[in-house]
């Protein structure tokens, strides 16, 4: 089984250069690349300080890259009002502490997701099994740990809306992770998604670094519920969103992009769900909400 579907150059976004590695795809939206992890940076490049948020939390070692990034859009020694988890995997909360302790700066996330993200709960682990190239194959060596950032740590509303980001709105689309949520804005349909689908194919090595336009489900290695990975799919599918912003990958934007995006929902257990797998029989569910089990 494969996860790719192809959907030609034409799907990747408009960018601008940004300054220190900011790719910017909307006046008030902007990422940059960490290794393989995409941080993400919502606001003007007027807002400066206090006057933006960032969307995950990069790998770890990559405090000074970010820093840089928001110097270079917002002002030096630009804070951001929060910061907003997608979830909380190793590589989207890596500068998470560090950041926190400089910028003295909430952090928001799915209460579901809360247990790896105050110290109490390590994730399962990884699944090498699952196959697709070198990044699959480490994945029994990935951190799991949590980390603690109980002291700034905050739940998202529960009326859907994100805090210090007017307009946007958060939706819960688990499978990857019992938390994981996408931050959708209506007004011009862009959609900041996180790992519940993402553009490249996290899996590969040589992939990871080329980056050529392809809609893929969630990484394999660490998805461990793939039902509700699924719905989580269709659903965001059904915005029929304008641009779109992933964990992994390059920004996607258009028809294009909404062929790839379909194709995925339709044909999901074809395509994203590995041939085998430790949590593809056997869901990895969190019993009481909070902590998972072993399957």
């Amino acid at each position: 089984m494969t996860q790719q579907i192809p959907i030609g150059p034409e799907a990747r976004a408009e960018e601008h250069d940004g300054g220190d590695g900011l790719r910017e795809v909307a006046p008030d939206i902007a990422y940059r690349r960490l290794a393989m992890v995409n941080a993400v940076f919502v606001g003007e490049m007027s807002a400066g300080d206090r006057g933006w948020v960032l969307v995950d939390a990069g790998v770890m070692g990559t405090r000074g890259l970010i820093e840089a990034a928001a110097a270079a859009r917002f002002g030096p020694g630009a804070r951001p009002s929060a910061i907003v988890l997608t979830h909380g995997h190793f590589d989207h909360v890596g500068a998470l502490e560090e950041l926190v302790a400089a910028w003295d700066v909430p952090v928001y996330a799915h209460p579901l997701e809360m247990p790896f993200l105050d110290g109490s709960s390590a994730y399962p682990p990884g699944d090498p099994s699952v196959g697709g190239g070198l990044m699959a194959s480490l994945a029994g060596l990935y951190p799991t740990k949590p980390v603690d950032v109980s002291g700034r740590l905050r739940p998202l509303p529960e009326d859907g809306s994100v805090p210090e980001m007017e307009g946007w709105r958060w939706i819960h689309t688990p499978g990857h992770a019992p938390g994981h949520v996408s931050l959708w804005r209506e007004e011009d349909r862009a959609l900041i998604v996180g790992d519940a689908f993402v553009t490249t194919a996290p899996e590969s090595a040589y992939a990871t670094a080329v980056q050529a336009p392809e809609i893929h489900g969630p990484p394999r290695y660490f998805t461990v519920d793939w039902a509700a990975s699924r719905d989580s799919v269709v659903r965001l599918a059904a915005l029929r969103p304008a641009l779109v912003v992933t964990g992994h990958g390059r920004a996607m934007a258009g028809e294009a992009m909404l062929a790839g995006l379909d194709a995925l929902a339709r044909d999901f257990d074809a395509v994203a769900v590995p041939a085998e797998g430790r949590y593809v029989e056997h869901p990895a569910r969190a019993e009481d909400g909070s902590v998972y089990a072993e399957p």
